[in-house]
């Protein structure tokens, strides 16, 4: 049987694949929070998605008894196996009509959504694991920055991060220092805004949408929203699946694989100032799914 899900979680929209990925009349199946989930589009290109039993045989659309709420969302497709509590969080840049927006692919990830979205937000590894990209030596100080946790917003952000990053985006030609701007706006989404290259009032969106498949495996839905009229989408879709595959191996070698919620478990530096808000954030709203909660 699945593990009991927490009530904030069980009601979350959750991504679970690129739209353009999901032809109609097509049935899929994935899992999401320890349940196996079939899905498809209809003749109208709406997404439907139903829990798959194992009465169920060729998944035919007809079958369908209870379908589940699914929406499509910043190109993927989004279902709840509760009672949606509200729409999705908004990423307004995505609406702009000069920018590239495109999914940069589904990763499976042997760790938990939570510990993805902690690494997201971790600027701190940059010169050892994206050497030459967005960090190089002797380049390691994380300067001091801010965190927030707005009751209002239901969201972490983190503004004034500043990092100096020999190739920013695929458009630089150049190192430059990079201001940063994250937002946790869902217990499992990141949304990234970075300085842009080549329109310096504008920034550069980057989100991760994690699915949670068990308490410990996760997929990687990876967005990006950019202003590049130089780069084609196949360029830029490599650009961030070579920097995210550079993560995936540190991801799975972290221990334990479900984040612990208690800021006890883990010394935390100067650097963690958002992993703590984070942790903090899930452990207030009641997140048990994926996490390690504090006790007492």
């Amino acid at each position: 049987m699945p593990n009991p899900i927490d009530p904030v979680t069980l009601n979350l929209w959750h991504v679970i694949a690129a739209r353009d990925e999901t032809p109609a009349g097509i049935v899929h199946v994935t899992l999401l929070l320890d349940h196996p989930i079939a899905y498809t589009r209809d003749a109208s290109g709406e997404p439907v998605a139903w829990l798959r039993t194992t009465e169920q045989h060729g998944d035919a659309v007809g079958a369908i008894a209870n379908p589940l709420p699914a929406i499509i969302g910043y190109g993927y497709i989004w279902i709840c196996l509760g009672i949606p509590t509200g729409p999705l969080f908004p990423i307004r840049e995505y609406a702009e009509p000069d920018r590239v927006n495109m999914s940069c692919g589904s990763i499976g990830i042997g760790t938990s959504a939570p510990r993805a979205v902690e690494n997201f937000l971790d600027m701190g590894h940059f010169p050892y694991v994206h050497t030459g990209i967005l960090g190089a030596e002797p380049h390691t100080e994380v300067k001091e920055y801010d965190v927030e946790v707005s009751e209002e917003r239901d969201e972490v952000l983190a503004t004034r991060c500043r990092f100096f990053q020999p190739r920013a985006a695929l458009s630089a030609t150049e190192g430059i220092e990079v201001e940063y701007v994250y937002r946790v706006p869902h217990p499992f989404c990141s949304v990234l805004y970075k300085s842009c290259p080549e329109d310096e009032s504008r920034r550069d969106v980057i989100a991760i949408f994690l699915q949670p498949m068990t308490q410990e495996r996760c997929r990687a839905h990876l967005l990006q929203s950019m202003i590049d009229s130089t780069s084609t989408v196949v360029e830029l879709r490599r650009f961030q699946q070579t920097i995210f595959g550079q993560d995936k191996p540190i991801l799975e070698n972290q221990f334990p694989k479900r984040l612990p919620l208690d800021p006890r478990a883990e010394t935390p530096i100067r650097a963690d100032k958002s992993a703590i808000a984070y942790r903090r954030w899930l452990s207030q709203k009641g997140i048990t799914y994926g996490v390690i909660p504090m006790v007492g």
